[in-house]
């Protein structure tokens, strides 16, 4: 019997909650928190967008969410992952996999590492088919044949027979997108789908997964380090740094009103058609290791607002705003201040380094 018996989805219906999400690794060093207290919700035919700088817990937030996080040296030390209503956490390894790859399933970073080199792609989408649907092989193979159609792939009769190796990088993140959507998902997690793309395949990617989402209903988390993808892509943007979630709002209050001055120096360091003498903005120094953050803000040292209470003393997450939340003691004098590409005040000197995830 399923899990979760097959129900319509409706737009805007909540699909999934992360609450107050904990994921620790014990290491010889100590306990590394690299996901300490994150929440949010995505929405049937929404897209969440998710930001921050390398290690700031991006993708093991993803992880968590499909319990893909080794254990040990991982472990799940609070909070719960919610899908239509049902901990996520509490459920056995057998029942998880009615979960991955069928209701909810994810597009990882690096295709040419998550494909099997010694398997046509074709085999690959086929066998999670029947895996998950129970269909038959030949019925699998041309379900196979329909999702590389539905990504635009050309000539999937023939694609269908080649291996990862003999297709592009375009090529491939299609198939990697085709293999995650084969099985109708109502949730779609896309960590960084555009990397190492060239511009005009990336646009065809990002122009790709919207239409689907229209199509499916799904709902999406897009984690991303180009902000531009934000802008385009997104109806709610949570930034993160340093395992935590420091502000999220609605994609146009946020990039209209930023109130945290990480938010503000991420999008200071975006280049502007409109200032191209101006020098791009730098955030001073590196992310903390999560074994290494102290009581106070963790971006306090690498902050031109910072006041003593700042190092003291860890901001909670409050409103600032309509359904705008921000984890900054000095939010308001930082909203405050001019618009985004004004924002290298954030960092006085301010390209960010790092910025990928």
């Amino acid at each position: 019997m399923a899990l979760f018996p097959a129900a319509a989805v409706v737009p805007g219906d909540v699909l999934l909650e992360v609450d107050d999400l904990r994921t620790y690794f014990d290491t010889v060093s100590g306990t590394v928190r690299s996901v300490d207290g994150v929440s949010y919700q995505v929405r049937a035919g929404r897209t969440l967008g998710v930001v921050g700088e390398s290690g700031c817990g991006k993708s093991v937030t993803a992880l968590s969410i499909l319990r893909l996080v080794p254990t040990p040296p991982g472990r799940y030390a609070g909070g719960q992952i919610r899908y239509r209503g049902t901990d996520l956490l509490g459920l056995t390894e057998k029942q998880m996999r009615q979960i991955r790859g069928n209701r909810i399933s994810m597009i990882f970073q690096e295709p040419m590492t998550s494909l099997n080199p010694v398997l046509t792609v074709g085999r690959q989408i086929a066998e999670t088919v029947m895996l998950h649907q129970k269909l038959g092989r030949r019925d699998a193979y041309r379900r196979a044949e329909e999702m590389l159609r539905l990504v635009q792939i050309a000539e999937p009769e023939r694609r269908v027979h080649e291996y990862p190796y003999q297709l592009s990088g375009g090529m491939r993140q299609r198939v990697m997108i085709a293999l995650a959507l084969a099985c109708n998902p109502e949730v779609l997690i896309a960590d960084e789908p555009t990397t190492a793309l060239d511009v005009t395949i990336q646009a065809q990617i990002v122009d790709l997964l919207r239409s689907l989402q229209q199509s499916l209903g799904m709902g999406i988390v897009l984690i991303t380090h180009d902000l531009g993808v934000v802008a385009e892509c997104c109806d709610r943007v949570a930034v993160m740094y340093a395992g935590r979630k420091v502000e999220e709002a609605p994609v146009a209050e946020l990039f209209d009103r930023p109130s945290h001055p990480y938010t503000r120096a991420l999008m200071a360091s975006m280049p502007s058609m409109n200032a191209s003498t101006q020098r791009l903005a730098e955030i001073p120094g590196m992310v903390p290791a999560p074994s290494e953050l102290g009581k106070g803000c963790s971006f306090a040292p690498r902050c031109a607002y910072a006041v003593e209470r700042c190092r003291a003393e860890a901001p909670e997450l409050t409103e600032h705003g309509s359904d705008h939340v921000v984890a900054c003691h000095e939010a308001a004098r930082v909203a405050a201040q001019p618009g985004p590409h004004a924002a290298a005040s954030a960092a006085p000197g301010a390209v960010l380094t790092g910025v990928q995830a």
